[in-house]
């Protein structure tokens, strides 16, 4: 027991120690008044500035003036559009400096994606296999961890709710307090989830992400009462609704109506629609890293508003269905395909605003769907053969 007891705490103290080099490395790297060049991150330390001090985080001229500071050269500034409940995540970076903030919130980036991968390695049984590792390649997390974009802390929320919702119900709920900051991502999953806890008579989970919404929607308002109004002044300036996401949803509008932004939202409510008969025809079946993991596919593909980076957070469903193919070369290849014209995207330095990147989320929706049959298949097909005969010599 004290061997395998000494080898964690030597395994444990290798990956710190290689988080802090790289960490180090990161800090050495980035020269201080560019820390405003470096994606969205600038936009979160801006917002948590003013929150911190009390002021408006919604604030366009404060905020571009914080960010002007710290390099950044752009004509608009980068405002988080996110609602407020979910903002006590973003108040740390108020009490830091830039760089200091996005050399942390790079590094907890990389450990949120690693924990999740592993955490998901575990949930497919913890098969024999290094695959998972393939993750940190998925397009949309190299594109978040170099945009310092929120996606991979959705990816972490998910993962967690799927490995506590059995042993800590609670604890799962409260995890999911990260998706508050976009919840247009993930309304079909919420109903979802809300469904599955009537039926089941099963409520900490809902309980435990209401309790710490209302935590952090309280410990907001302590730092800034009128931060509500000043939210909806925000959207009311129409600056936020202007901007174009390569989504299907943004296409739908366009089909229709340029000018009718409601349009936006007819196809998440179409899918939170379905997704409400997807569940009610499969309740008493109902598995969340199987079915679930659909609603979330579902969901996001049709959200309202959504960047490339934000489909890091279907990185859960994907690695699920590649761990489950791992004896069926067809299902793999499924998946393959997809994220690797992703990749090529991405390495051809394809802007994540340009709509060339429209097709991915339904790409990996499909994927999904038909990897997962094709490793069933050949599951069933494994389990039906007949034993072969001893040898006896």
């Amino acid at each position: 027991m004290s061997d395998s007891i000494g080898k964690k705490i030597a395994a444990i103290s290798i990956v710190l120690a290689g988080f802090c080099f790289v960490g180090a490395v990161y800090w050495v790297s980035v020269p201080a008044k560019t820390v405003g060049q470096g994606g969205d991150y600038i936009g979160y330390w801006a917002a948590g500035q003013q929150l911190a001090h009390r002021q408006n985080p919604y604030d366009v001229q404060a905020v571009m003036a914080l960010e002007r500071t710290e390099g950044f050269d752009h004509n608009q500034p980068s405002i988080t559009p996110s609602p407020p409940a979910a903002w006590l995540l973003l108040l740390p970076l108020g009490w830091m400096g830039a760089k200091t903030g996005v050399v942390l919130w790079g590094m907890f980036s990389l450990a949120s994606a690693a924990l999740s991968l592993r955490l998901l390695w575990e949930l497919q049984g913890k098969p024999r296999t290094l695959l998972y590792l393939f993750g940190f390649v998925f397009a949309p997390v190299i594109v978040c961890l170099v945009g310092g974009q929120l996606g991979i802390f959705f990816l972490l929320a998910v993962t967690l709710f799927f490995y506590l919702l059995d042993s800590h119900p609670f604890l799962a709920g409260a995890a999911l307090l990260p998706c508050a900051l976009k919840p247009h991502l993930f309304f079909a999953l919420f109903v979802v989830l809300l469904l599955w806890a009537v039926h089941r008579q099963k409520f900490q989970p809902v309980l435990g992400f209401f309790a710490a919404l209302a935590a952090s929607a309280a410990i907001t308002l302590a730092f800034d009462p009128q931060i509500w109004p000043q939210y909806l002044d925000m959207w009311r300036n129409g600056s936020v609704r202007e901007r174009v996401t390569p989504t299907l949803s943004v296409a739908f509008r366009f089909l229709i109506d340029a000018n009718a932004h409601w349009l936006e939202f007819v196809p998440a409510l179409a899918a939170t629609v379905w997704a409400v008969w997807y569940f009610w025809t499969r309740r008493d079946r109902w598995h969340w890293l199987d079915q679930g993991l659909v609603v979330l596919l579902a969901s996001v593909m049709c959200a309202p508003y959504a960047w490339f980076t934000d489909e890091s957070v279907l990185l859960a469903a994907l690695m699920a269905a590649a761990l489950r193919a791992l004896n069926s070369r067809r299902a793999l290849l499924v998946l393959a395909l997809p994220a690797a014209a992703a990749l090529i995207e991405v390495a051809r330095a394809v802007d994540i605003k340009d709509h060339g990147y429209i097709w991915t989320t339904p790409a990996w929706l499909l994927a999904y769907i038909v990897s997962t049959r094709i490793s069933g298949a050949a599951q069933t097909t494994t389990s039906n053969a007949p034993s072969t005969p001893a040898h006896t010599h």
